[in-house]
């Protein structure tokens, strides 16, 4: 080869390769974005890859095969606000006063919030340079001090709670007074109007609109996440995006009417996946996937009262507002397609970890108080064991279950929203490997289980401190 040959060989094949090879480290040592989709009250078997065997989730089942599924990944409560507080803060809701026995969550007529001294997760990432974007559902407090953009974001578009609130109640009777809906009751549930609700629509601190058209929601959720995606590609960003549904009233878009054989509740999860597809293909358009950590999860389990318009759990038991299995462990997804080794994982996990988490891939330093939150990066990135080896079930601010690796012990059982409440003087007790849907009570065979989960309880009890209830100010 001559020397000619071999420059022009240097430059059309070596220097490439180089090049590749340096973009490559690049995108491994650069801060990754991060994307966490939130849906609302979807049951654990509410997706095809799930088992679902009615309703379509293409966009979800490749996100799945292409990243990490976990079987076994929990909620910080089995409601929306405190749910919310432990994603947001990586801390259990009784330390930071968002959880209550009397008023699980925030209404319209609650005077608090997530407070100031929480440092939240957007707060963290911000400080580390992080630009920061909000869409959807908050449920963290809707006075000014407790939104959003005063609390880490630096943009917010969307309800400041659940769409079921700020009921037109006159309205709502006169619908439910119509001979022509079902049984003349319920009919606002089965054959919603924008009308009937009127929940506020805000940008930032700014009430948009009351009553919006929930027909456009999912719609126009997505379309303002992906306008955050391409104004902010050249830094990193953490993108929250908070779906309001398919907590009810359901609402779909015109394109996804009566396209599920799952009626109403299918088309409304059929939509969320279409979401899911449209984030992930801006991703990749933009040259961003492969530096972004995408997470899917729900706040709760399905809310089994509504039947046909909630979702399903599954294998597992109970739904939302239960601590049972279905109220609390949920559908979720890790997808970073340069970084994290594919498979599925039946270890534990929670919302609770992804502070920690975010912290440990980003640089960012973490919070300077007491978390309840456990590096999952091992595990994502290397397919190590998960450090989360223990799961406390709260509800309000009482404790009704441990989980110790396989073994749960319940102490109390409640079925979300019936008046069904036992006491267990023996804790039921559920090896969870073998028995999912907690069917099974193993408890005579395995008192030095109950023994050492009683144990964690009594060294979790003493770690607390009392704070101020949020919830229950008004």
């Amino acid at each position: 080869m001559t020397k000619t040959n071999n420059h022009l060989f240097f430059q059309t094949l070596i220097v490439p390769m180089l090049l590749m090879t340096a973009l490559a480290g690049n995108a491994r040592t650069a801060k990754p974005n991060i994307v966490i989709i939130f849906a609302d009250d979807m049951g654990y078997g509410d997706m095809s890859c799930n088992g679902h065997p009615t309703i379509r989730t293409p966009n979800l089942d490749r996100m799945a095969a292409e990243g990490q599924k976990w079987t076994s990944f929990y909620v910080a409560a089995s409601v929306c606000t405190p749910s919310r507080a432990g994603l947001m803060t990586g801390r259990l809701p009784v330390r930071t006063g968002m959880c209550s026995g009397k008023r699980r969550v925030l209404f319209p007529d609650s005077k608090g919030g997530i407070q100031s001294s929480e440092t939240t997760l957007p707060e963290m990432l911000k400080a580390n340079g992080y630009a920061t974007g909000m869409v959807g559902k908050w449920h963290l407090g809707h006075l000014p001090q407790y939104l959003p953009v005063n609390n880490g974001f630096d943009s917010w578009y969307g309800i400041p709670y659940s769409n079921d609130m700020d009921a037109n109640s006159t309205k709502i009777k006169e619908v439910n007074k119509n001979k022509h809906n079902p049984g003349n009751k319920g009919g606002h549930w089965y054959h919603p109007k924008r009308e009937y609700w009127d929940v506020p629509l805000m940008e930032g601190e700014k009430i948009l609109e009351r009553s919006p058209d929930q027909e456009q929601l999912t719609k126009n959720y997505t379309g303002r996440a992906i306008e955050f995606i391409r104004a902010n590609k050249s830094k990193p960003f953490f993108l929250y995006l908070a779906h309001s549904m398919p907590h009810v009233p359901l609402f779909r878009s015109d394109k996804f009417k009566d396209i599920s054989t799952a009626g109403l509740y299918g088309d409304v999860i059929e939509e969320i996946d279409w979401s899911v597809g449209q984030i992930m293909q801006t991703l990749r358009d933009q040259g961003l996937a492969e530096n972004t950590l995408v997470i899917f999860t729900s706040d709760n389990g399905p809310w089994i009262r509504f039947k046909t318009l909630g979702g399903i759990a599954g294998p597992l038991r109970g739904g939302k507002g239960s601590t049972w299995e279905g109220g609390m462990r949920e559908p979720s997804i890790f997808w970073w397609p340069s970084s994290i080794k594919p498979g599925i994982i039946h270890e534990m996990g929670s919302t609770l970890d992804i502070i920690a988490t975010a912290a440990s891939l980003t640089g960012a330093k973490l919070p300077e108080t007491q978390l309840d939150s456990y590096d999952l990066s091992g595990t994502l990135l290397k397919g190590e064991p998960s450090p989360r080896k223990e799961m406390i079930y709260y509800r309000g601010t009482e404790i009704y279950a441990i989980r110790s690796g396989s073994f749960k012990a319940h102490y109390k059982t409640k079925l979300g929203y019936k008046n069904d409440l036992e006491e267990h003087k023996t804790p039921l007790l559920f090896n969870l490997d073998m028995d999912p849907g907690e069917n099974y009570n193993v408890a005579k065979d395995h008192p030095d289980v109950i023994a050492r989960i009683e144990k964690l309880r009594t060294q979790h009890e003493a770690g607390l401190t009392p704070v101020e209830n949020q919830l229950e100010k008004r």
